[in-house]
């Protein structure tokens, strides 16, 4: 018992013992700190007035400038993301060099927006979806992530289809060619950028600032690494570069032959599937010089060239390519009068049988055109012509004289 009663005092003698050398500590410190408030206060006051209302207005300011800014963006960005009957597009930043997007899904999606003439509007904040998406879009407060979901969310909720005109059993090759671009020539084309060209595709990235190059290093070689692992496990990853490149030429030819002379993929109307092939092709003829995906679609495939060229003029205005993106003249020799050799077969000429009505107008307009011997149809493609006044000018300079 006693022993329990000199432990208890101890214990008690410790406590208080504690408590008194830490509330000494407490009052050592508040003098430190009185001590120090009395030397800057000293050194204020050795100081001019106007020294004081300098720090004192400054300090306001920017106070008052870093919440006034604050306060903007949050107005800003609540504005956008609560727009009522409005598509907001979430996707990644627009790169250096022109084209929309790096992404072809994001690419896509934008182009679909605008074959339907749907009025969106843009947010380049990074942020994925829920679902680990990019793109996704926003429509009263709902969303929708994946670009098949999106396309059947905005056929749902506003009634558009590109596709209504098109037959049960082109429905079924549509998806069938989308599942095969999608699914497959997409990681054949995502292998060519952030792996095989990986330091070219940094370059095309925007980014601004002191640490840009250190943050465009960083992101590119962690996309590149993502890729890589994806297409592991997607199994295409697995094979060796020529493999793939094999893999993908076949897609390439697989469209080429698919297109073949039509305007579109499914005939002289646009459907779903064409806004889904120009996202990833316009990869290989933008944003990938001098590779091989590049010198396939510029060189022998070059229909799909003249596809993406039309649907670029048609839906994209403000997107300005050179002259010299038009063609691929990595092994061919100009000709005589300095032109690179086959121009004039890019891009400018639909051999549809099948006119559309802006066809009709365009000759009611009263354009001069030439007609094919074996359909007795023009074969100016009024599509690529309804670009700016460049475009027409481009078309009177190289084709002067045009004999079919």
């Amino acid at each position: 018992m006693r022993l329990q009663r000199s432990a208890c005092w101890t214990n008690t003698s410790q406590n208080h013992l504690l408590h008194s050398c830490v509330n000494m500590n407490i009052l050592v410190h508040f003098r430190g700190c009185f001590k120090d408030c009395g030397g800057i206060m000293s050194v204020l006051g050795s100081d001019s007035w106007w020294k004081k209302t300098l720090y004192i207005t400054g300090g306001a300011l920017l106070a008052a400038a870093a919440y006034l800014l604050h306060e903007l963006l949050a107005i800003r960005k609540e504005q956008e993301l609560d727009s009522k009957d409005a598509i907001i597009l979430h996707q990644f930043s627009r790169p250096k060099n022109g084209v929309p997007s790096l992404s072809p899904f994001c690419l896509k999606i934008e182009t679909y927006l605008r074959m339907l003439d749907l009025p969106y509007q843009n947010y380049f904040d990074g942020k994925l979806s829920p679902q680990g998406k990019m793109p996704w879009i926003e429509y009263n407060h709902e969303q929708a992530s994946g670009s098949e979901f999106i396309v059947d969310f905005l056929e749902e909720k506003l009634g558009v289809n590109l596709n209504k005109n098109l037959t049960a059993q082109e429905r079924a090759v549509s998806r069938a060619v989308t599942k095969m671009v999608e699914e497959h020539l997409y990681w054949t084309i995502a292998y060519c950028q952030w792996v095989d060209n990986l330091e070219e595709t940094q370059k095309l990235l925007a980014m601004s600032g002191p640490l840009s190059d250190t943050l465009k290093w960083l992101l590119s070689h962690l996309n590149g690494s993502m890729v890589r692992r994806e297409m592991y496990g997607h199994g295409i990853g697995r094979f060796s570069k020529e493999e793939v490149y094999s893999l993908m030429e076949k897609d390439m030819r697989t469209l080429a032959t698919l297109l073949g002379d039509k305007k579109y993929f499914m005939g002289s109307k646009m459907s779903t599937l064409d806004a889904t092939v120009f996202g990833h092709l316009a990869q290989a003829m933008w944003t990938l010089p001098g590779t091989r995906p590049e010198q396939l679609i510029k060189g022998e495939l070059i229909n799909l060239a003249m596809f993406c060229e039309r649907m670029r003029r048609r839906f994209w205005p403000e997107w300005f390519v050179e002259v010299d993106d038009f063609y691929y003249d990595g092994d061919s020799e100009s000709s005589s009068d300095g032109s690179p050799t086959g121009l004039l077969d890019f891009g400018l000429f639909s051999r549809t049988n099948t006119l559309d009505d802006s066809d009709a107008s365009s000759q009611s307009a009263g354009h001069t055109h030439t007609h094919s011997p074996d359909s007795d149809h023009s074969l100016f493609d009024s599509d690529v012509g309804t670009g700016s006044d460049n475009d027409i000018q481009l078309k009177e300079e190289l084709m002067p004289d045009l004999e079919v």
